[in-house]
């Protein structure tokens, strides 16, 4: 057994590197287990960082094609070089994942790679065996298979999600397959279908519409973006229709599989609303329904951990039912995102050394990067409506903005929900130029529980993009000037 540890954190995605950093910069001895090479997790790995680049190199794709001649500037035979698109993405990749590499021997954080189970725990403290390769920062050093057991005083879980499955997908991974085979197709397919309207779906849509790609989009609900503000919701799907992509919304997905009689496709077959069914065809399928917490196998069984919708439930200060384990990120209740994670796992690692954690979850923005892109924080006016809590909105276009013009962006909007009786912030939405920047401001406000006119009364430097949430917070009194 190797030398009992203050902390150890199972899983080094967003939330688990960063608890075991914050840990580690308040006097703990910390393990961190881990069963990919790379550390970072889903999201720098196969999520958030390889889409984002993605992103923003199929945007300057399209903008050469499509955009920049509004500008005076003319281009000539575009061209697409999707291999070296490829690569830039897996080199940003790679950059980051030695980057947490080295702040890991920074703060001495000890890395043992392989699945960590749980084998005991009681008031003293926890035992986790680590099966696969036991090493260093590089993830080398160890038998492969061996089994080694850690002991700490606390332990935090933070093993993430995994893609979601319904029963009727038959996924090859070529044919049919996930965000992560989305992420390094060798060639734009000439027909893609997505199944799902969410964040990942659009995202993954987006990149392979403006390389080429007849994108459809299949969603089981009569709307896009759920869980966003409907009014912003509805405006994207108008916008995103502009730019190439196919929603068939309220649709139900009966099963995917490759073609039997034309292996270079797939089919997917849709039940329709008189009973019938009709089949589909593309050359590539994404699954993009969504996520499901990673819990199978740390052993919770073994330690008396039930879980509650398959979340582990915890407190206030992230434990279970078992004192001396926690957990944190998407493993537990509350939005599967990154940026959620990091908080919990900072206020995690300080209520386990004794200090004073917290999340304000009225506080965590969520942002969908398509082009504009779609982010809000707080309530939506869905959730105000349904609650009966009586508010004020306030719109503002970007196309009264200055720098929304002179940058040839102006379509979108901001919106700005204040309580009717106190003025008190209550949630901003955007869809619009850079709105996952703009909306950290409105966290902030939030954060700091400000009114629609601390907002409004806020000078804001001209031209810029973030006048647009001004003017929009001004509009909740009637005061835009823009407007």
């Amino acid at each position: 057994m190797m030398d009992s540890n203050d902390l150890i954190v199972i899983g080094a995605g967003p939330g688990g590197y960063v608890a075991a950093i914050r840990a580690a910069q308040l006097g703990m001895k910390v393990a961190l287990v881990e069963k990919e090479e790379m550390l970072g997790g889903t999201c720098l790995r196969v999520g958030c960082i390889p889409s984002k680049a993605l992103l923003e190199s199929s945007e300057k794709y399209a903008e050469a094609k499509h955009g920049l001649a509004a500008h005076g500037v003319k281009v000539g035979a575009l061209e697409l070089d999707l291999a070296a698109m490829l690569k830039r993405k897996d080199a940003v990749v790679k950059g980051l994942g030695s980057g947490i590499d080295a702040l890991m021997k920074k703060w001495k954080i000890a890395r043992l790679r392989g699945v960590g189970r749980f084998v005991a725990a009681d008031a003293s403290g926890v035992t986790v065996a680590v099966e696969g390769t036991a090493g260093g920062a590089s993830g080398g050093g160890g038998a492969a298979n061996a089994t080694q057991e850690l002991r700490a005083k606390k332990a935090i879980v933070a093993t993430g999600s995994k893609v979601a499955m319904i029963p009727g997908l038959e996924v090859d991974g070529e044919r049919v397959g996930t965000s992560t085979e989305a992420l390094s197709w060798p060639s734009v397919p000439r027909r893609l279908i997505v199944i799902g309207a969410g964040a990942i779906g659009l995202e993954m849509g987006s990149v392979w519409a403006r390389l080429g790609a007849e994108v459809t989009v299949l969603e089981l609900l009569d709307r896009i973006l759920p869980g966003m503000d409907g009014e912003i919701a509805a405006d994207a799907k108008k916008i995103l229709e502009r730019q190439g992509l196919k929603f068939r919304l309220g649709v139900k997905v009966k099963r995917t599989a490759r073609d039997a009689a034309n292996q270079a496709e797939a089919i997917v077959e849709i039940a329709l609303p008189d009973g019938g069914s009709e089949v589909l065809r593309a050359e590539r399928v994404l699954v993009a329904i969504g996520r499901a917490p990673c819990t199978d196998l740390l052993g919770l069984d073994a330690v008396g951990i039930t879980l509650e919708r398959g979340r582990i439930p915890v407190d206030e200060r992230f434990a279970t039912r078992v004192p001396s384990i926690h957990a944190i990120g998407d493993v537990i209740r509350g939005p599967m995102l990154a940026h959620k994670a990091e908080e919990e796992g900072i206020a995690c690692a300080e209520w386990i050394a004794g200090r004073h954690g917290h999340v304000n979850y009225d506080a965590i923005p969520s942002v969908v990067y398509t082009t504009p892109e779609v982010a809000g924080v707080g309530k939506t006016e869905e959730e105000l409506v349904a609650a009966k809590v009586p508010y004020k909105k306030g719109l503002f276009q970007f196309r009264g903005n200055g720098r929304a013009r002179a940058a040839n962006t102006i379509e979108g909007r901001v919106k700005v929900l204040a309580h009717a009786e106190t003025d008190r912030l209550l949630g901003v939405h955007l869809f619009g130029p850079h709105a996952s920047e703009l909306v950290a401001e409105a966290a902030v406000a939030i954060n700091f529980h400000a009114s629609a006119e601390d907002l409004a009364r806020c000078c804001h430097a001209h031209p810029t993009l973030s006048e647009a949430v001004k003017e929009a917070a001004m509009a909740v009194s009637g005061s835009a000037i823009h407007a």
